[in-house]
């Protein structure tokens, strides 16, 4: 794990952070839902090895990705569509840490606490309250589940560079698939509520 201390916004474990809604036996039953077993958690802490140390590379494919969407990056923006720098520089940092976070972290109580703070920041209950921002008021729901594509489909070629071979690079990309699609579908709680 990385030091934490520095990262703007980055509360994870903090008082300030909410209990989820979701339970231990929700959890499990989304893991069991989602195919995620040992096996994927070792395959996922093995893609953390090899993602962190290319954070900042993924990052800038996320980034170009969303930047060359004018609908994507104006939840990033100005009400005026002007991209609001300070923010994006912010999320990046978090961002980064996210990607340790879902390779390294025990999925226990206080992992799903921040998964709800993280999904309350994309709904308009927290979105640009923790930046002090101006834009827009939410992040669609269908963006949030669309975007599991694009943070999937980009890391296979990051976990090729480790030279593994192409059935461990399979197993971690796996892993990565299930363990983004969990948490997509935990960030959409607050959009859908009961229905969730």
């Amino acid at each position: 794990m990385t030091d934490t201390t520095s990262i703007p916004g980055y509360d994870y474990g903090a008082e300030t952070v909410a209990d989820s809604p979701v339970s231990s036996d929700e959890l499990r039953l989304l893991l069991a839902t989602v195919m995620f077993d040992d096996d994927d958690r070792q395959a996922l802490r093995q893609a953390g090895e090899v993602l962190t140390g290319h954070a900042d590379d993924v990052l800038d494919v996320w980034y170009d990705f969303v930047s060359s969407h004018d609908h994507l990056v104006a939840h990033f923006s100005t009400p005026e569509g002007e991209p609001i720098g300070d923010y994006l520089d912010r999320v990046r940092d978090r961002f980064r840490q996210w990607i340790d976070d879902t390779c390294n972290r025990d999925w226990d109580g206080t992992w799903l606490d921040y998964q709800h703070e993280v999904a309350l920041r994309h709904h308009e209950t927290k979105k640009n309250v923790t930046d002090g921002v101006d834009s827009t008021d939410q992040i669609p729901m269908r963006y949030i589940t669309a975007f599991i594509v694009p943070i999937t489909a980009t890391v296979r070629p990051f976990l090729a560079r480790s030279g593994a071979p192409d059935e461990q690079v399979d197993a971690m990309h796996q892993a990565w698939f299930k363990a983004v699609t969990l948490q997509a579908t935990l960030w959409c709680r607050p959009y859908a509520a009961s229905d969730w």
